[in-house]
């Protein structure tokens, strides 16, 4: 009977460990699609660039941002892209919305402003895609290149896909993430998030 009771309550110890085992199978698998994709780069042109969202402070946009707002500048220069759209909503106690803060940047950069369009409702990367779309359509621009840090390319991708975006990856030749420390903990929020995605589409 003992060992009955045993074998008993051995049999979920093992279902959890077997349960923990795949999860992180599953895990280490959408990370290394993350730090592989990475490095990809379309090395063509298109007939926009999605500049994806990030922090501002005030007015200006933060590291982050402007680097991915200078590589967008650096596509338009090179005419490798005719239309720069930037997105990104305002955050508390910022004065201007990321995609606005964007665009002054970028105009303050020498791109027409006519070149440059804003989106300035958007909180998460599915609604930076989502949002831009009427944008893009409004000028006939149907083909784009989104232009993230590389470690974000591999779920915005994803998501541009999903939206039926004809897209290809740009990712930021000068991230603000290049040490492990700072890589570290930005790839276990992206396998986080792009775990979340493809389960649930949100």
């Amino acid at each position: 009977m003992s060992g009955a009771l045993k074998l008993g309550r051995s049999r979920p110890a093992r279902w959890l460990a077997f349960s923990l085992l795949a999860l992180a199978a599953v895990w280490l698998v959408l990370a290394i699609s993350i730090v592989t994709y990475a490095g990809k780069d379309a090395d063509g042109h298109a007939d926009a660039a999605i500049v994806l969202g990030a922090a501002v402070s005030d007015t200006l946009p933060s590291p982050v941002f402007e680097a991915r707002l200078r590589h967008a500048r650096d596509l338009y220069l090179q005419r490798r892209v005719r239309l720069i759209v930037v997105t990104g909503g305002r955050g508390p106690g910022d004065a201007l919305s990321e995609g606005e803060a964007g665009r002054q940047w970028l105009i303050r950069q020498g791109v027409p402003a006519d070149s440059v369009l804003a989106e300035t409702r958007s909180r998460t990367t599915i609604q930076n895609l989502a949002f831009a779309r009427p944008l893009l359509d409004a000028r006939r621009a149907e083909t784009v290149l989104i232009v993230s840090d590389p470690l974000h390319m591999r779920r915005a991708m994803v998501v541009a896909s999903r939206q039926g975006l004809d897209a290809n990856p740009s990712p930021t030749p000068s991230s603000r993430y290049r040490s492990a420390r700072t890589q570290g903990p930005f790839l276990l929020r992206e396998t986080w998030f792009f775990a979340q995605y493809l389960v649930t589409g949100h």
